[in-house]
């Protein structure tokens, strides 16, 4: 009987022993799996964020070929401005040259009149 209850607990080690070199082999496994999946998210991290970094890149590039083009564009605006001012200055200047001799040459009538 002895015999039977010592097969009995050694069998029952064995199995025990089977079990946890299974769970073992799965729990291995397992961590195996998460640490390729947390590799996989940290490349894919990676690379989201090098495809970031080089979106915000072209998008200065072209905010900063926009902001000289606005540049320009303002430049030749103030340009025409200044000359158009410049036009209407000369114009106005012609009108009240020409007012002031007409103003002048009445005033010399009404003095000639005066003096007739």
């Amino acid at each position: 009987m002895r015999k039977i209850v010592l097969a009995a607990a050694i069998a029952t080690s064995a199995l025990g022993l089977a079990a946890c070199e299974q769970a073992a082999e799965t729990a291995e496994g397992a961590t195996d799996a998460m640490a390729e999946g947390a590799d996989a998210a940290v490349n894919a991290t990676a690379d989201a964020a090098e495809g970031a970094g080089d979106a915000m890149a072209e998008g200065a590039g072209e905010a900063g070929a926009m902001v000289e083009g606005a540049a320009d564009a303002t430049t030749e605006a103030a340009g025409d401005a200044a000359s158009a001012t410049g036009e209407a200055v000369d114009g106005a200047a012609a009108d009240v040259k020409e007012a002031a001799e007409g103003a002048a040459a009445k005033a010399e009538d009404m003095m000639k009149g005066d003096s007739e």
